[in-house]
């Protein structure tokens, strides 16, 4: 079958597009890209041989700095392993075809017995992207994110293992001792377990609720220090996580973050926007009005002024609609200002400035989108001018 990229000198060109620039929109618009890279763009009609986009949205890939969502792939159901690199491949597919062309993996870096999926498989998942990356069988482009659990025992040397491996980009604080942070309503806890099958009692949950937070008071003061002191000897920007209280808020600040992933509060983003730390939510809690913990919207703080990322978390499709619908939630922001909250902010927080808009000289990882009504259908995936799907 005929590939539907034009190429004239290597070079791929997009016409008859409404294209998405960071700070505005060109109603009509056309893109060139060469060897991976946006060579020119412009307004009114296309140079010849152009691919014609009718009239859809054309915008950067997007970027996502934390999913866990390839351990839905890795354990679909209970108990059930399935082969890691086949995960990755399928997963991969997941996030190619929801228009996102960047993204961090993000790898549970820690061992909790009492919920098995796949705690303790950081490894193994590491090795599995790796593996399809070298096989060159992945559409985007794959970093690590690595989710520390401050009170776990055995977080720091896990974290050890995995740190020098290429394409670790961010490490996040993150602490889910019950009462505090996300779970400071022990009850949202207790669903989450149950949720995920455990068929566990109130009389076992409390068992497993009093050895986290002993955990906690033992551990999680020197892991702190020991997970920081990694990230800056490696030069890996750190995420705090579910910051609540200005106590969080200081902690935060202390520990130099670039990022600080759902905070709970107004009072905590509020801090943190003061402090100049990038503010990231959930593109589910747009897209669904609301936090599933009970916490803070996403679409509150938007109104405020304080929301510089969103992650599609646990549904790859929310990232592309949850900032599609934010000029509509919230009148004050641009349709530019929504999609760089999922190319740009993102990008440049952990430090990949070469993506994330359309600009000359930058990657030409590009998305065709098309709008349904409400409901946003990418069309096509260019990854370095490159079509993938």
């Amino acid at each position: 079958m005929k590939d539907e990229t034009v190429k004239l000198f290597d070079e791929t060109i997009i016409g008859n597009a409404k294209v998405v620039l960071a700070d505005r929109i060109i109603e009509r618009g056309w893109i060139a890209c060469a060897n991976g890279r946006i060579s020119e763009f412009g307004e009114g009609t296309a140079p010849s041989g152009a691919i014609d986009a009718d009239g859809d949205l054309v915008m950067p890939g997007l970027v996502e700095l934390h999913t866990d969502h390839l351990e839905m792939h890795f354990v679909p159901r209970p108990k059930v392993h399935w082969d890691p690199v086949a995960a990755v491949v399928s997963y991969d597919g997941q996030l190619a075809v929801s228009g996102i062309t960047t993204v961090l993996d993000s790898l549970r870096v820690w061992n909790e017995p009492e919920v098995e999926e796949a705690a303790g498989q950081a490894p193994l998942l590491a090795e599995a992207i790796a593996t399809a990356r070298d096989a060159n069988i992945l559409r985007a482009d794959h970093f690590l994110h690595l989710r520390c659990e401050i009170p776990m025992p055995d977080v720091v040397d896990e974290a050890k293992k995995l740190i020098g491996r290429p394409g670790v980009r961010l490490m996040s604080l993150m602490d889910h001792t019950p009462g505090q942070r996300q779970f400071r309503d022990e009850s949202k806890l207790r669903d989450y377990y149950r949720g995920k099958g455990s068929g566990k009692t109130d009389a076992e949950l409390d068992v497993i609720f009093a050895r986290r937070v002993e955990l906690q008071k033992t551990y999680a003061r020197s892991n702190t220090r020991e997970i920081v002191s990694l990230a800056q000897a490696y030069n890996i920007s750190l995420a705090s996580h579910d910051d609540t209280t200005a106590a969080n808020v200081a902690d935060a600040v202390r520990d130099k973050v670039a990022v600080a992933e759902f905070p709970t509060t107004l009072e905590a983003a509020q801090g943190l926007h003061m402090a100049g730390i990038g503010i990231l939510m959930g593109a589910p809690n747009v897209v669904r009005g609301g936090s599933h913990s009970g916490n803070i919207a996403a679409v509150d703080l938007a109104r405020e002024g304080l929301l510089d990322i969103l992650s599609s978390d646990y549904v790859p499709s929310s990232l592309l609609m949850g900032a599609l619908q934010l000029p509509k939630r919230v009148p004050g922001i641009s349709l530019a200002a929504a999609v760089r909250t999922v190319t740009k902010q993102p990008a440049d927080a952990v430090g990949l400035t070469d993506r994330g808009e359309i600009s000359t000289g930058k990657r030409a990882d590009l998305i065709r989108v098309h709008m349904a009504g409400d409901l946003p259908a990418v069309r096509s995936v260019w990854r370095e001018g490159h079509r993938v799907a």
